[in-house]
């Protein structure tokens, strides 16, 4: 899978993580290309048929962890998603590495809709895990602690408002009166996490926020892609519900506010980035303006992409 474009350079501290990669996996990394950078950092090692994914919190080591262990359990039971290598995740200079089984992608559009649906049916009728899961009790912890330990992201103004919007939409999701049982969630399921592989299949990626709590976070995340980044059409949304998944969260009366809490739940990487990176830096204002004036019709911006080659689907 070649783009024709060159390939981005790889940043030296990248490089250090390789390093290690080659040493724990007796790999080569001299082929080593970078896929992605935005909250995961992922590259590709074709020769060695891996890909290593590089958080640069610390402190998502126990969560990556939990993600190896769900999606090797779900592999034990057939259930289509990515696969871990036979590593543990680990910590290199304070980042998170976990590693990969880099997969036959099919380079082309995401998953429909109504793939979607299937896959999340069927990941919400699977039993529960021979381990206990992480809670969902508090989907915006990642961006009130962005806000607060990086306040030179935005302004004082939008800082202060964001804080409080925060409060706010964490009393309205302690209020929440789900209408399905809790469970085990994928967390951030959207098209852009299906992978489709050259054999057909489908495949869902990205379980970094797996974890036990409400089946309706799973989906409402279509609509905040619809309505955010234009990644669905209705006649697609409709697929998901009716057709595929079964039951249609439009109808639900928290539809609205747990789309609101998703909105401020993707803000996190574009925080921590935003006093470093310019594009960043204007996305965040981008998005606060819109949120102040109660717009939810402006379309928000993703990150840049680090190269053409789609080895991996990541979030916004």
């Amino acid at each position: 899978m070649t783009s024709g474009r060159p390939m981005p350079a790889m940043p030296d501290d990248v490089r250090a993580v390789l390093d290690t990669v080659a040493d724990r996996c007796s790999v080569s990394t001299d082929d080593a290309r970078l896929v992605h950078q935005h909250s995961n950092t992922a590259v590709a090692l074709p020769a060695a048929g891996l890909l290593v994914r590089i958080a640069d919190n610390p402190q998502a080591l126990e969560r990556t962890k939990q993600s190896v262990m769900v999606t090797r359990w779900l592999t034990s039971r057939s259930y289509p998603c990515v696969e871990s290598a036979d590593v543990e995740p680990f910590l290199v200079n304070g980042r998170t590495v976990s590693v990969w089984l880099l997969l036959d992608v099919l380079d082309g559009p995401p998953g429909t809709g109504a793939e979607l649906g299937r896959l999340l049916r069927d990941l919400h009728h699977q039993p529960a895990p021979p381990f206990e899961l992480r809670r969902l009790t508090d989907p915006l912890k990642s961006v009130a602690y962005a806000a607060e330990h990086h306040p030179e992201g935005m302004s004082d103004r939008d800082r202060s408002w964001l804080l409080t919007r925060i409060n706010e939409l964490r009393t309205a999701w302690a209020a929440l009166s789900t209408a399905l049982p809790p469970g085990l969630v994928h967390g951030d399921a959207h098209s852009n996490n299906l992978i489709r592989l050259h054999s057909g299949e489908v495949v869902l990626g990205d379980w970094d926020h797996a974890a036990y709590g409400p089946r309706e976070w799973d989906l409402v995340q279509p609509h905040y892609m619809q309505r955010r980044f234009g990644r669905h059409t209705e006649r697609e949304l409709d697929e998901f519900f009716t057709t595929a998944y079964g039951w249609d969260i439009r109808s639900w009366p928290g539809f609205e506010t747990l789309i609101q809490i998703r909105e401020l739940n993707g803000l996190s990487p574009y925080i921590r980035k935003a006093p470093s990176q310019v594009w960043a830096r204007r996305e965040v204002a981008h998005r606060l303006t819109t949120l102040r004036a109660d717009d939810s019709t402006t379309g928000w911006n993703g990150p840049p992409r680090a190269s053409d080659e789609h080895y991996v689907r990541d979030e916004q």
